[in-house]
């Protein structure tokens, strides 16, 4: 189960819950978003719980940055198990009457100390590493369509804690994704205090180029924008 919550403004359709768009914040604008997951966990019975609170800057049109931090209780107690950064630069736009295309280039560091218990490179609470990706974006009215493609290179958690091979071979893999948004609420706009619904769909990939093994995951979302 995850749940986000943010505060930023961008075009409603393209504010994806777990992907990034081609799309920058407005310049010189501050967003925070905060994201909880939680899973069971079969041996205990108790619950597994990740908080990620980020804090999001607008620094030109064409860059953003996040800062985001990584807490859980996976070592029993409640506590800091490190953090990422994540910036993004939006170098081609080509602008329609109702109509958008975004190209981007991102880049994410990411530090953690946690014990490594999976063979998915994850950047986003579990793994130390790097990720270099590309992302493209089309606004067409009110449905919005996004790809995104990155290169994923895990390091050693702090504490030299290693992947499941000690060797290092699963350390690379290449991540994918593809959402769809429609905004479905309003049907005509009238004041800034309608409620937006948009409804979407994210296909989330993940290949580990070393032993070759992959993942999808097919996420629906109804997403709700106050104000």
């Amino acid at each position: 189960m995850l749940i986000s919550l943010s505060v930023l403004k961008v075009q409603a359709q393209e504010l994806f819950t777990y992907t990034e768009p081609a799309s920058n914040m407005p310049a010189r604008s501050v967003g925070l978003r905060l994201t909880g997951s939680f899973m069971p966990i079969r041996s205990t019975n108790a619950w597994s719980t990740h908080i990620n609170p980020e804090l999001m800057v607008g620094i030109t049109k064409k860059w953003m940055f996040h800062a985001e931090a990584f807490l859980s209780n996976a070592q029993n107690a409640f506590e800091a198990e490190g953090g990422s950064f994540y910036i993004k630069h939006r170098f081609y736009s080509y602008d329609e009457l109702h109509s958008h295309f975004r190209l981007a280039a991102t880049g994410r560091l990411a530090i953690n100390n946690s014990d490594i218990h999976q063979e998915a490179v994850d950047l986003n609470g579990h793994n130390s590493g790097v990720e270099l990706g590309l992302i493209a974006t089309k606004l067409l009215h009110k449905v919005a369509i996004s790809a995104n493609v990155s290169y994923i290179k895990g390091t050693s958690n702090v504490g030299e804690k290693f992947y499941t091979n000690a060797d290092g071979s699963n350390r690379k893999a290449i991540g994918y994704s593809l959402s769809f948004g429609k905004l479905m609420l309003p049907k005509s706009y009238e004041s800034y205090n309608q409620i937006n619904v948009n409804a979407m769909v994210e296909c989330l990939g993940r290949t580990n180029t070393s032993s070759g093994n992959t993942y999808v995951d097919v996420a629906p979302v109804l997403q709700c924008i106050f104000k």
